[in-house]
């Protein structure tokens, strides 16, 4: 939102958490745009969403960021509130979020009024009647679902409703060593071969033991990218059974394999609990923007950013995850909440203004195209949003990667298992994650 993939409960090999990160520099909320507001935001009162004196509507948000990101949504909230004299916000960090969320909806009691929401766990929780279809306030104010990232909003909409808007969208692109690819005469890859070739002439070891990986496979997560890369997919195309037991599969731990077993580019546990990209002991990984601030900050670090791989034959791939905000069921000042949720989504110039403080990318098009994108790495991000995908919404799909694929990947590059036998047992488990979710 993070088995390690694109969500933000991610800690990668360099120890860096994606909730964790704070980007430096103050957002004024001179620079935050105002939307327009509607007289019905003062709405019946509640406990976590009551008008106060004066009919300003109190407003709640939930959400699961907490440590330094309550800082950067308590910045976006302060703008927000200065921005309009109606509506005020305030937030409230709930950890692991989702089941709280549906106690809260069942009781009727302290139901917050917005949520910043894992979008991926709509699937789950809207059949349970934990969230407001908001269809009607779209088509009340006309708001253009087009200026969204389709993936990211497809993953909002369950049944044919829409649930929430897209807030932030995030991907995996391919960071590398500006001084050390310069240094080799290198340029930066774009291909599976071009990675493996010049990992290979990266890849340093003294006394025999490895000083400098030329490319990072620590993170199996990444499986799903790299077998759509390979021209392959997760789930049969009925979704009731998984589809990475195949030749694509084959490829990508034939490649994981020539590249950890033949070509040495990488061990198991290298640059554990370490910043090895920072340091200079990785020169190429797959990394998201959250971690830009960190490398930003090393001083005389020199790194780009390209967009993401593609396989044998020429296929791209790219997994999108991120978050939204909706409105809980039974929420009291929804018109409040749904105001809100439009000045930060729909006006580009308060999503750009999140973006400058938090290191994700808006869920809005126009947003990024904003000329701030156009500067420092974040093209290469943008880029791969053209082709990036999310996740399965299938019941059970998230354990099908988390308690049945992973392990046995884990297990394939530590070398206790070979490529077939770990595919194989992982759909055998896999498909009856999903059988049992039909």
């Amino acid at each position: 939102m993070h088995a390690t993939r694109t969500n933000p409960h991610h800690s990668d090999s360099t120890g860096f958490s994606r909730r964790g990160v704070l980007r430096t520099g103050a957002l004024g909320a001179a620079g935050l745009a105002a939307a327009p507001l509607l007289s019905a935001c003062n709405g019946s009162s509640s406990s976590s969403g009551s008008s106060g004196s004066g009919g300003v509507a109190q407003l709640t948000m939930w959400g699961s960021f907490s440590g330094d990101q309550i800082a950067q949504i308590n910045k976006q909230l302060a703008a927000f509130n200065s921005s309009q004299k109606d509506i005020h916000v305030t937030y409230e960090s709930q950890g692991v979020l989702e089941p709280k969320l549906l106690t809260a909806v069942a009781s009727g009691k302290d139901v917050p009024d917005v949520v910043l929401w894992d979008r991926y766990q709509t699937s789950l929780y809207a059949p349970k009647g934990a969230l407001s279809a908001i269809d009607d306030l779209v088509a009340r104010d006309r708001v253009d679902l087009t200026d969204f990232f389709q993936q990211p909003l497809g993953e909002m909409r369950i049944e044919g409703k829409l649930y929430g808007l897209p807030m932030l969208v995030d991907n995996r692109s391919l960071l590398y060593n500006k001084t050390i690819l310069d240094g080799a005469g290198i340029s930066p890859p774009s291909t599976w071969d071009e990675i493996a070739a010049a990992a290979a002439e990266l890849t340093q070891y003294s006394g025999g033991k490895l000083t400098r990986s030329g490319f990072a496979i620590d993170d199996v997560g990444l499986f799903n990218m790299y077998i759509m890369q390979a021209g392959g997919k997760m789930l049969s195309s009925d979704k009731k059974s998984v589809a990475f037991d195949s030749a694509a599969g084959m490829a990508v731990l034939d490649y994981w394999s020539e590249l950890v077993s033949q070509k040495k580019v990488y061990q198991v546990g290298f640059a554990q609990g370490i910043d090895g990209f920072g340091t200079g002991a990785i020169a190429l990984k797959y990394d998201g923007p959250w971690n830009m601030p960190t490398y930003d900050a090393v001083s005389g670090f020199e790194y780009g950013v390209v967009a993401p791989a593609t396989g044998p034959g020429g296929d791209k791939g790219a997994i999108t995850g991120g978050f939204g905000l909706v409105i809980p069921t039974a929420a009291k000042n929804r018109d409040a909440a749904w105001e809100f949720m439009k000045w930060w989504c729909t006006v580009p110039a308060n999503a750009v203004g999140f973006s400058k403080i938090s290191s994700w990318l808006p869920g809005s098009i126009k947003a990024t195209q904003d000329p701030y994108f156009s500067t420092g790495h974040w093209p290469a991000f943008v880029q791969t949003m053209d082709f990036a995908t999310v996740r399965p919404n299938t019941p059970g799909y998230s354990d099908v990667e988390g308690k049945a694929l992973d392990p046995q990947l884990q297990n394939f590059l530590a070398g206790h298992t070979g490529a077939q036998s770990a595919l194989a047992t992982a759909a055998s488990q896999g498909n009856q994650i999903l059988t049992q979710n039909l």
